[in-house]
């Protein structure tokens, strides 16, 4: 119409956020949960820290970086791919014997395990380092050839290197993402005995603050339960050489915790003022008023504030407040208790 103005309705589009979550991340990277994880644990998902808390957050730049690569979303997920000991040695070209010894010894490394439904142990171990490991033109001889006689006889001894060099691997996953010198002790001590971490660590606010730090590392049925032990078994170091190992770094890592921060205030005298206990200066009787009722103290004790001011002394009879043999009036419950019956007001007032 003629005369009519019509107003231009700008329409507000939210900015799309920078960072998102994990499960986001992995939903748009075509990865399963435990598949992103194990990406961030290698490094091969960079993740940053929430400011909120919540968290690590992937930012959207990182997510496009791997979404331009040539071959995504499949070698991204190949690079993460996990195999077990009959799958491991189809894909190396040897027995599952063969493949199960090499991994006992020591020279092909699990990245996870799980417990199947009989409780035995499951380990899984990358695909792509596989097969480096066949690639290399070194291990040749342990692919085809004949066990050397040293390697059958630790074998033969029971030797069996898997748990440990598990227990090692998560713990550089763990260690990757910490900054802080106490959540790296605490997760060193994750993987140490308690008996070990009580004779290292003697202070027990400290233990304390390490038990709150400490990371939780693979759950394996109900607590208590006979897998969960089992599990907790493999978490923690059985070999002497591993503890000591581990306990001399746990060591390193509490003195690097104790230093003060360079940013912090002086927290000595701080401390000292904190835990100071404030004295008690006792008045003296004659210049406290008495009451009528035995509970209550014939002295006041008044409490000295924690620096070094004397206490005011008490205020001179007079105007301040009533003489020390003065009654007191009755209040509260005292005064409804002694209250007059009808009857005995009406006599009072007849007299």
């Amino acid at each position: 119409m003629p005369g009519t103005t019509i107003a231009a309705v700008t329409t507000l589009t939210p900015e799309r956020p920078t960072h998102c979550a994990p499960s986001r991340a992995a939903r748009e990277l075509g990865l399963k949960r435990y598949e992103f994880d194990l990406a961030v644990q290698l490094g091969r998902i960079r993740t940053a820290p929430d400011e909120g808390g919540g968290g690590p957050r992937v930012a959207r730049a990182e997510i496009a970086r791997l979404q331009a690569q040539a071959g995504f979303p499949e070698t991204l997920r190949e690079r993460v791919r996990v195999v077990g000991t009959k799958e491991g040695a189809s894909l190396m070209g040897v027995s599952e014997g063969r493949f199960a010894r090499l991994a006992r010894l020591g020279l092909l490394v699990p990245v996870r395990f799980y417990l199947n439904r009989y409780r035995a142990v499951v380990w899984l171990y990358l695909a792509e380092e596989l097969r480096q490991f066949v690639a290399d033109g070194d291990h040749a001889g342990l692919i085809k050839g004949t066990t050397p006689e040293t390697l059958r006889s630790q074998l033969a001894s029971g030797l069996d290197l898997r748990p440990r060099n598990w227990r090692g691997r998560h713990l550089g996953f763990l260690l990757r993402q910490a900054e802080d010198p106490w959540v790296r002790a605490g997760a060193i001590a994750a993987f140490l005995p308690s008996a070990e971490i009580a004779e290292i660590v003697r202070s027990p606010h400290e233990r304390v603050r390490l038990e709150r730090l400490r990371p939780s590392l693979p759950e394996h049925g109900a607590p208590g339960s006979p897998s969960a032990l089992l599990g907790e078994r493999i978490s923690t170091a059985q070999d002497a050489d591993e503890i000591a190992w581990l306990g001399a770094d746990l060591a390193r890592q509490l003195e690097a915790a104790r230093l003060p921060s360079p940013a912090a205030p002086p927290g000595p005298r701080l401390r000292e003022h904190a835990t100071r206990r404030p004295q008690v200066r006792r008045l003296p009787t004659a210049s406290v008023p008495r009451t009528s009722s035995p509970a209550v103290a014939t002295d006041i004790a008044a409490p000295r504030a924690c620096s070094d001011a004397p206490a005011s002394r008490p205020l001179a009879r007079g105007d301040h407040g009533p003489a020390p043999d003065a009654p007191r009036p009755l209040r509260g419950l005292l005064t409804w208790l002694c209250r007059r019956t009808p009857s005995e007001r009406a006599d009072r007032r007849s007299r």
